[in-house]
């Protein structure tokens, strides 16, 4: 990795939520980046795996996933965007992918994992307001306790925290509460701009 000159602007920052489903973390990644407002990517393993490629999140195969996502991740920050990618991306399969991600992106880096027991994803899961059509029998098998890149940023956040903590917690290791964006369209866009000028 090359290192930065002191007057080169700092790079995007990458945010990267992790845990079990049913945790919180999509719920969590959709309120960090609402919160933050333009010039922050969302990218969700649920999507890009399932919608744009069909694919099986399975031990059993040479999955493209785990290439395609953290590729998508570095192209949206090589276009200036802040990235919060968030999905239960276990270690088995992504690992390798994310840790050459994380280790070439020469800007800011948070990991996070929601560490929630298997019952209370469960309980969330079934509050959902986008319910996802699988049974606890199923969560249990993709369940898996404290599945973590083991990385020094790494945050674990307790099942105890509150979603509006985990969001603040999220937002403030990670320093996206001071980042300014760096993409055109929150700098120059005159619709950004208007609804910047009606601010009270």
């Amino acid at each position: 990795m090359p290192t930065p000159h002191p007057d080169d602007p700092v790079p995007p920052t990458l945010v990267i939520i992790r845990g079990n489903s049913g945790s919180g973390k999509t719920t969590a990644a959709r309120e960090a980046r609402r919160r933050y407002g333009r010039g922050a990517a969302l990218l969700e393993q649920d999507y890009l795996r399932r919608t744009l490629l069909r694919e099986h999140d399975s031990a059993h195969i040479n999955p493209v996933a785990p290439a395609f996502i953290t590729a998508t991740a570095r192209t949206a920050l090589d276009l200036g965007y802040h990235v919060i990618l968030e999905g239960i991306l276990h270690t088995e399969r992504y690992a390798d992918a994310l840790h050459h991600l994380i280790n070439h992106h020469p800007g800011p880096t948070a990991v996070f994992y929601l560490d929630v027991t298997y019952d209370e994803t469960v309980r969330r899961h079934l509050t959902r307001e986008e319910p996802i059509p699988v049974t606890p029998d199923e969560m249990r098998r993709w369940y898996t306790h404290r599945d973590l890149l083991h990385l020094p940023n790494e945050t674990l956040i307790p099942e105890a925290s509150t979603p509006t903590q985990t969001v603040t917690t999220i937002l403030h290791t990670s320093g996206l509460t001071t980042a300014a964006p760096q993409t055109p369209c929150p700098q120059h866009c005159q619709h950004c701009a208007h609804k910047a000028d009606d601010r009270p």
